[in-house]
Order: C-alpha cells, then structure tokens, then sequence
C-alpha cells in the first residue's frame, strides 16, 4: 500500500477485518501500534492485538463492520461503524466509533468506543449456551 492515504490505509485495514484475515489487517499496524479498545482496555504491539482479537473473531462465521461515515485530517481518521458479528448463537450488532493514526503507512494507534452493555447483553446468557 505504498503512498495510500491514511484514509485508504484504515479502510483497507476494515475490508481485510471483513473478510476475517486477521494476519493481513495486523499486517496493516505498526509493531507497537496502540489499540485502546476503550470500555475494556489497552492492547500494545502488533502480535499482541492479533492474539487478542484472534480468538474472538474466530469464533465468528461473518464479520460485518460496516462504516457510516468517516472522514479524515491530515494522519488521524474517524470512522462511525457498525460492528457486526455471526456469533453461534445469531448475529451481535454494536455501535462503534473508530480514531485511528497513521504514520509512514502503518496504523500507530487504533482506538474504538463502544457501549460495553450493548454487546454483553446480545450473547447468549450461560444457561441459554447447552
């Protein structure tokens, strides 16, 4: 992706999150890239964000994270998205707001804001899971 826009870069790194390779969207960060995944926490370094996200979204048929709107200033980009995923038990949607930074065409910082409850109310409640 040499001489993408950052905007180019992040809506790369969403398509290649879309089509569930992981590998490829790390790819896309930098080796100690920072992503704040807000109401749950920090995550620094490439391979550590793969290994966080990995098992998560492997357990996901689909992964839809469809951007509303985004707009872009100089190295910092701002997405609003809906995050979906086909979870077993049926698809839990989540309303996100995305910062990124980009700089020398890697992702420096990924930052996401979302409604913790949103999302642990649409899994499946223990005795639901058999």
């Amino acid at each position: 992706m040499s001489n993408a826009t950052p905007e180019e870069i992040v809506t790369t790194f969403i398509e290649l999150i879309n089509q569930k390779d992981l590998s490829a969207a790390t790819n896309l960060l930098s080796a100690d890239c920072e992503y704040d995944n807000v109401p749950m926490g920090k995550t620094f370094g490439r391979e550590s964000i793969l290994a966080q996200l990995g098992p998560m979204m492997e357990r996901c048929a689909e992964i839809d994270w469809i951007t509303i709107r985004q707009t872009a200033s100089g190295s910092i980009v701002m997405n609003e998205r809906m995050d979906k995923f086909l979870w077993p038990h049926g698809w839990v949607e989540m309303p996100c707001a995305g910062i990124f930074e980009v700089k020398d065409q890697e992702i420096i910082l990924w930052r996401d804001y979302f409604d913790l409850p949103t999302y642990i109310n649409q899994l499946p409640k223990p005795s639901d899971e058999s």
